[in-house]
Order: C-alpha cells, then structure tokens, then sequence
C-alpha cells in the first residue's frame, strides 16, 4: 500500500500509522550502495581535424554521474561502472520515495501529538 496523500492518511489509525512506519523503514535495505544524482550519456568530439567524429560521427557513448547538491560537475563512468551506478541510483530513488512517506507520516503522527 502506498500513501501518498495526506487525506489517505487521515483514514488510518494511529497505531495503522506506526506499523505502516515501520513496515517502510524495513524496506530501507542496503543503504550503504545508494547514490542520489543522476546519468547522462553523452556523445564527444575530440577535436582533432582528422577524426571521424569531426564528419558527424562522434566518440562514445559515455557515461557521467552528477551527484545531487554537489558544487562540482559531472563524474565519469567507466562502462565497467555503468550497470553498478545504475543499480545505485535506482537504490537511492527507492529510497528517497519511502522516507519522503515516513516523513508523512510523520507529520501526521506529530500532527496527532503521537511521534515518538
């Protein structure tokens, strides 16, 4: 069951709320293989005058990973990386979206002056 309203979870109990809780927080998992970014692939030119790539047919595709909130720029992926970075970010999405509905929760619990 996925809550995602505030009006769905008017319609619980408190005591539906905290095991719903903690049913997400067991959904967690392995936390430690999570990255919270994204992926782009990109074609490049190298520049030089006598490249295939300056007739149109560019070099690549290659991987970078931009990691959220970060001040500097896009990583590179070695392809041996890309499946592993995928799979991280997948991780780290799934994650985002249960504790974003722990925090609804939350704030309903608190609302209801039952956090704890």
């Amino acid at each position: 069951m996925v809550v995602s309203q505030k009006k769905d979870l008017l319609t619980l109990t408190t005591q539906e709320l905290l095991v719903r809780r903690g049913q997400l927080a067991s959904r967690l998992g392995d936390v430690e293989h999570l990255l919270l970014g994204s992926l782009v692939e990109q074609m490049r030119r190298c520049g030089k005058a006598s490249c295939r790539c300056a007739a149109g047919a560019l070099h690549g595709p290659y991987a970078f990973f931009t990691p959220r909130g970060a001040r500097r720029g896009m990583r590179y992926i070695p392809a041996a990386l890309l499946a592993y970075t995928r799979a991280c970010l997948q991780r780290g999405a799934q994650a985002e979206a249960v504790l974003a509905e722990i925090s609804a929760i939350n704030v309903e619990l608190l609302a209801r002056r039952a956090l704890g």
